[in-house]
């Protein structure tokens, strides 16, 4: 039987700071959570794809849509206050896989957290893209339409012809303006950081509250449209479809159990903190979607990716659509920023377990960032962004999140019964039911997102077991380590 490398508990604390003289200050309360939690999921998700989840999947169903990917995050949610409350290290599930699971499932959902990020800054710069493009056009400013769409996609002209796409320029230079600002080491204060928070739940509590008053009730006959005949095109197979695409909008939550080091009384605040975030934005996404649904019939955002500005354009507010545009694209690079520095995390973790080249870990001498990473990701998700359509890059991102945590809720199972006697600063109610749950719950939604969005996941992790094969597994510090103990 061959032997199952995992990294040992005494180094994850380690290198936490728990056991040396470095330990990172206890400062954050629940309330501080909660906002780092709704900061970090509300983004380019609510404000590009539930549109698209409404036009191709669920229609004005999309609001069930939101409440399954929203069950689904809880019972995962719970997973992560325990796995975070007891290995609060950088990492994230690739850290907890690699304590529970061992080198080669820490390796596969590492891989998969490279995607989860990287196609996710992508997403939030396309969408970015597409509402600059709106925003401009309002002051009689057009881009050439070939260089705001990917080839893959098609523009209509002011005469009525079709241009294909050549690239989107504009998602590109957002990628590489925060690349640059995260080589550079600029970071948020924590000052900016709730103003960004602020300004985005303006955004949606404002459309809310001044899109409901104009609600259309026809626009929600019928409530869940018949199936086209096409499994995921509307019905109940759309609305779970829907769950997987949407399902990229709560990404951000799991950023609240990065901070279980920094957090006081952990056992207690870090639960209110990833799971009083999930409440407060469900609320705010089924409100959300009630009122875009409402003002505007699902079939108008069919390849928009700016649904808050189709559905604004129905109400007499018209002039505050431009303000409402500008606070999204300002909340939007705070989002990039934030899903570029976790991929690099993650990288820099690996490259400092040995399984990926030194280089990756290497820090500049003056910025002290892990800058051949952030360059490397400058070149790849630009490409993703410049040249890929949202529609793919969204599901991309939403079935590498859905397997991510699926190994977190498999790893607290695991981890129960192999290390029972463990400190855990908070533990997961309900053992073996919530992780059990959890699995079945995003493992449904990822059955149903489309096949090709299968294909693509199949084949980046066929390209990272070769690299894991051909030199990670041979340069695994704690491989190496076990090798010469033994």
């Amino acid at each position: 039987m061959a032997q199952i490398f995992k990294k040992p508990l005494s180094w994850l604390l380690q290198e936490s700071g728990q056991e040396g003289a470095h330990t990172l200050k206890r400062t954050l309360s629940a309330f501080q959570l909660v906002t780092l939690g709704i900061g970090g999921i509300i983004g380019a998700g609510l404000f590009s794809l539930s549109g698209l989840a409404a036009a191709n999947n669920a229609g004005p169903a999309v609001t069930l849509s939101f409440i399954v990917a929203a069950i689904g995050c809880a019972f995962s949610g719970l997973c992560y206050a325990e796995f975070s409350s007891m290995i609060p290290v950088a990492g994230s599930a690739y850290t907890y896989a690699y304590a529970t699971m061992g080198e080669m499932i820490a390796w596969i959902i590492g891989w998969d957290l490279v995607l989860e990020f990287s196609v996710g800054a992508a997403t939030v710069a396309i969408s970015w893209s597409n509402y600059l493009v709106k925003f401009l056009s309002s002051y009689n400013i057009y881009l050439p339409p070939q260089l705001v769409h990917s080839p893959f996609e098609t523009a209509q002209l002011a005469d009525g012809s079709v241009v294909h796409g050549i690239m989107n320029l504009p998602a590109a230079l957002v990628i590489l303006a925060m690349s640059w600002l995260l080589i550079r080491g600029t970071k948020g204060s924590a000052i900016w950081n709730t103003l960004v928070v602020i300004l985005k739940v303006g955004v949606v509590i404002l459309f809310i509250a001044l899109g409901w008053r104009y609600i259309q009730p026809a626009n929600y006959t019928p409530y869940i449209p018949a199936n086209t005949g096409t499994f995921g095109e509307y019905g109940w197979s759309g609305i779970l479809r829907g769950a997987g695409v949407v399902f990229f909008v709560y990404l951000g939550f799991d950023i609240i159990s990065a901070a279980a080091q920094e957090t006081r009384n952990p056992k207690r605040n870090m639960p209110i903190g990833i799971l009083g975030s999930l409440v407060v934005c469900t609320i705010l996404f089924i409100l959300f979607a009630h009122v875009m649904t409402g003002l505007a019939p699902y079939t108008a955002f069919k390849g928009n990716a700016a649904p808050v500005a189709v559905a604004i354009e129905r109400t007499p507010y018209t002039w505050l659509s431009q303000l409402i545009i500008l606070a999204i694209l300002i909340g939007y690079t705070s989002v990039i920023l934030v899903d570029l520095l976790g991929q690099t995390r993650v990288f820099y973790a690996m490259a400092k377990d040995g399984l990926l080249p030194k280089v990756f870990s290497d820090i500049h001498p003056r910025f002290q960032t892990p800058w051949r990473s952030n360059i490397l990701f400058c070149i790849f998700v630009g490409l993703f962004a410049a040249f890929v359509p949202i529609r793919v890059v969204g599901e991309m991102t939403s079935i590498g999140t859905l397997l991510a945590f699926v190994i977190v809720c498999a790893g607290v199972w695991i981890m129960r019964y192999s290390m029972p006697d463990a400190p855990r600063a908070f533990k997961t109610p309900l053992v073996p039911f919530v992780p059990i749950m959890g699995i079945i719950t995003c493992v449904g939604m990822m059955l149903f997102l489309p096949w090709d969005t299968w294909l693509r996941l199949i084949v980046w992790m066929a390209i990272g077991m070769v690299i894991y094969f051909r030199y990670g597994k041979k340069h695994s510090k704690v491989r190496n380590a076990k090798s010469v103990g033994s």
